[in-house]
């Protein structure tokens, strides 16, 4: 039997239950789950509530074979003063690139593709519990959010929120929206400075020296890259980088600009 889901809003404002296709992700290989947000169909659910720009629930693929998606039309993006028209959906690309290339496992499946409203991003959407976030959770999992502050300074994330930190019913964690990344000036924003200064475990510091080869020596991960972020968005990312591999360390609050989110949830 199918299980009620999030809710979703339609044009008109009201909001309907949502129920879980028959074929859970959990039982899916990446490739598979990949190749439906890719090439399956996209029909829309709804709007997302509280979103700032226009997000969508959408069901991908066809049955037997069907997913849960949000779906982030480039169109519906809210303009921002500090990032360039357009380019958040490539963002929300471009942190799960990173996150499968250092084997980190942190970003839902997504995908840049066309969908009913243009080119957006497609993210598998997590089933998870809407009460826990960050500052519930960060007790009982705190290797997994030592791993995403290096991650957020590595995307130099300008939101990382409690609510952007989820927990499936398997109790594994993921990482949700990262739109607003990987800028040329320094703007970490978020929750997580439970470790400033401390010293970022081996294991992660030898995935990032493996991620810094993988970007310089021109291979998959750095073409996909390349058409994701601007060259001089590369540079400092690669910047970010090196401070990491340098220090060993994670970064310090810094007192020129607001170091966390509003509102933290």
């Amino acid at each position: 039997m199918a299980k009620k889901r999030r809710s979703a809003s339609s044009d008109a404002g009201e909001t309907r239950a949502v129920q879980v296709p028959p074929a859970h992700f959990e039982h899916h290989t990446r490739a598979e789950i990949l190749g439906v947000l890719t090439n399956g169909p996209l029909s829309l659910e709804g709007l997302l509530p509280w979103s700032s720009n226009y997000t969508f629930l959408a069901l991908a693929g066809e049955e037997p074979l069907q997913f849960l998606a949000v779906y982030k039309p480039c169109r519906g993006e809210r303009p921002l003063w500090d990032f360039p028209n357009g380019t958040l959906c490539r963002r929300e690309y471009a942190a799960y690139v990173l996150s499968d290339a250092l084997g980190w496992d942190l970003v839902p499946p997504t995908v840049l593709r066309d969908g009913p409203h243009g080119p957006g991003s497609v993210q598998l959407f997590i089933d998870c519990d809407q009460e826990q976030h960050y500052f519930t959770l960060r007790g009982t999992h705190e290797k997994e959010f030592r791993r995403m502050a290096v991650f957020d300074a590595l995307l130099n994330n300008t939101d990382r929120k409690g609510g952007h930190c989820l927990v499936d019913r398997d109790d594994k964690i993921w990482a949700i929206d990262h739109g607003v990344t990987f800028h040329t000036d320094p703007k970490l924003r978020t929750v997580i400075w439970d470790f400033a200064g401390q010293r970022i475990p081996a294991e992660w510091m030898s995935d990032l020296n493996r991620f810094r080869a993988e970007l310089t020596n021109g291979g998959a991960v750095a073409q996909e890259v390349e058409k994701l972020l601007a060259p001089d968005e590369i540079v400092a990312l690669m910047g970010r980088l090196t401070e990491l591999l340098d220090t060993g360390s994670y970064p310090e609050q810094n007192s020129d600009w607001y170091t966390v989110p509003w509102p933290p949830v």
